[in-house]
């Protein structure tokens, strides 16, 4: 039996056939892991993870601290002699409680303000050689503002001399500025880390387009066009950016379990306020899909505009 000739259209079918179906992924590496796209991919997305989690525990931390610090002010009675001091604190009650800009108050037991400062004075012979203060903790009314905090200062200073008031939200401004700053690095370290994962698709991109420059012109010659080429790498990059952004994921999720641990050992009111929530475990779920979308998009962009070049 003699075989047929082949015709014009089975030929193009069979020079289109590497673009179709499960064959199509020859251009690109066979090994899901063995080209760079996974891995760098999983690097991105682990330290995205990181960042990301990151800036939303910094931001839970600034939140938590401003709720509590809210309306909230301290006054300090500074007097060497024991007697004298606890009737300033008597002065300074009385006049707390007839006052309307506060809505609550309690003297701070002197073995708690000891406690607080034993780090920085050393042991019963530093508590001895410096006196230590008085202190009331005072929460303002929700109106009460800066004017209201400076008459109330007053106030104490004239009936308790030696006396003053500070508010807690004050004196932290500065370190909640930090967070905010720590916050807002954070949100940039996640910018940049998109731009270089989408640099390493377009880098992996064209080289595997210089590498299969002849079987594209052929292909271009048999009748494919560039958006049949196009699928094709962005199938390809599409499981290896899946495969890389759970791998990803993964390893940032415990990073995060693992320095959440580390700070819950410190035992500190203000570190506890920055626990992520499962909101915020939801939006750092979200993350591979964002890289993957930017992954495929930048591949179909790279491979689009370099074929267009190549005729």
């Amino acid at each position: 039996m003699t075989k047929r000739p082949p015709t014009i259209g089975s030929a193009v079918d069979r020079g289109l056939a590497p673009f179709r179906g499960r064959r199509a992924a020859h251009l690109l590496p066979r090994a899901r892991f063995g080209g760079p796209i996974p891995w760098v991919i999983a690097v991105m997305v682990a330290l995205t993870v990181l960042a990301a989690g990151g800036a939303l525990a910094l931001s839970n931390i600034v939140s938590s601290a401003r709720g509590d610090l809210a309306g909230s002010a301290t006054v300090q009675v500074i007097e060497a002699n024991p007697e004298a001091r606890a009737a300033k604190v008597a002065v300074v009650v009385d006049l707390l409680a007839q006052d309307e800009a506060v809505s609550g108050f309690s003297v701070v037991p002197e073995a708690e303000v000891a406690e607080l400062l034993e780090p920085w004075l050393g042991g019963s012979e530093g508590m001895e050689a410096v006196p230590l203060p008085a202190l009331v903790d005072v929460k303002l009314r929700g109106s009460a503002g800066p004017a209201e905090l400076e008459r109330l200062g007053a106030a104490i200073e004239d009936a308790a001399p030696g006396s003053r008031i500070d508010s807690q939200a004050q004196w932290l401004a500065p370190v909640l500025s930090a967070l905010r700053a720590l916050q807002l690095m954070a949100l940039g370290m996640i910018a940049l880390l998109a731009f270089v994962g989408a640099a390493a698709v377009w880098l992996a991109a064209r080289n595997v387009l210089g590498g299969n420059r002849d079987t594209i012109e052929i292909v271009h010659l048999l009748g494919g066009n560039d958006d049949q080429i196009a699928r094709v790498f962005q199938r390809s990059i599409l499981f290896d950016a899946i495969a890389g952004g759970l791998l990803g994921l993964v390893a940032g999720a415990v990073f995060i379990a693992f320095m959440a641990s580390r700070f819950a050992a410190l035992d500190s009111g203000m570190v506890a306020g920055g626990t992520l929530s499962a909101f915020d475990w939801a939006i750092l779920a979200l993350i591979p899909l964002f890289a993957v979308g930017i992954a495929v998009y930048t591949a179909r962009m790279t491979v689009i505009s370099s074929l267009r070049k190549m005729l």
